[in-house]
């Protein structure tokens, strides 16, 4: 985290527990502010907890369901967990937007626009790809302008998908009526950048394609929704609770422990309180 006085090293505390108990079963600290790259090592140390556990006579009766937020959401991430095993249910950030439930709702569109603005200051929406005039036989593209772009790219790869790229001219950027509509700050180098999906590429569903599928089935809906309920009350307690709402140490190692510590307390208590109404020792 950069200040104005000097940069301090952030850290990012994951968890992963059971939706049943609540019990902690992976818990580690992160020294990055993403949490996409932390989703691996985060699974392989949840499987190795696994396999203490001797949970092989039970993947027989049901399948393991792994669900995280749309931080997780990664083509890599997908195609890795798509392997483990596990029935994942991980949303992208646009999944309440294609929810019939939130299609109608004034609330949520409010609420979403209040948001935006508060982001972008006030500034108007920018146009999409979706404004832009694009001809796919005759591979040319028109700004909402009207003006001609020229192709700076074929094939060019992202997100495991291909798509044909175009650029606007500098000259045209500059002087546009639209270019607070188009560009988040006035060109210097290089006119307004806008990319397509090529047509072979669109027929081949990715990791992603192929989770938003998952996710909006009514199925994929009551799954992913469990999530809250599992894992929010975790941090709540940890935070709210136990009154860690930040890392006061420093250093992966001091950083870690401190997290992990933290874990096992509200593993001991969570314990403790079942024994309890059970009318068990502990």
């Amino acid at each position: 985290m950069t200040t104005s006085k000097r940069t301090i090293q952030g850290y990012n505390g994951i968890a992963i527990n059971d939706d049943k108990h609540q019990i902690i079963l992976q818990a580690q600290a992160w020294g990055s502010v993403g949490e996409q790259q932390t989703l691996q090592p985060g699974v392989k140390q949840l499987k190795q907890q696994l396999d203490k556990l001797n949970t092989d006579k039970l993947k027989d009766k049901h399948t393991i369901k792994f669900t995280a937020d749309s931080g997780f959401n990664s083509e890599v991430n997908l195609e890795y967990l798509a392997k483990s095993g596990f029935d994942t249910y991980i949303a992208d950030n646009q999944f309440r937007k294609r929810n019939p439930l939130f299609k109608d709702s004034e609330t949520y569109e409010t609420e979403q626009e209040k948001r935006r603005l508060k982001r972008s200051k006030g500034k108007p929406r920018l146009f999409t790809s979706e404004g832009f005039h694009y001809d796919e036989k005759t591979q040319t593209c028109r700004c909402p302008a009207g003006n001609d772009m020229w192709q700076s790219g074929i094939n060019v790869k992202s997100h495991n998908q291909q798509y044909t790229r175009f650029c606007g001219y500098l000259k045209d950027c500059k002087t546009c009526p639209l270019q607070q509509q188009c560009m988040r700050k006035p060109p210097i180098d290089r006119g307004r950048q806008v990319q397509f999906i090529n047509n072979e590429s669109r027929k081949k569903l990715s990791y992603v394609d192929k989770m938003k599928v998952k996710i909006d089935s009514p199925i994929g809906r009551r799954q992913y929704s469990k999530r809250l309920g599992c894992i929010e009350p975790v941090f709540g307690n940890i935070t709210v609770n136990k009154g860690m709402n930040k890392l006061t140490l420093r250093g992966q190692t001091k950083v870690n422990t401190q997290w992990q510590l933290y874990c096992l307390v509200h593993n001991i208590e969570n314990c403790k309180t079942r024994c309890i109404k059970k009318g068990k020792p502990f």
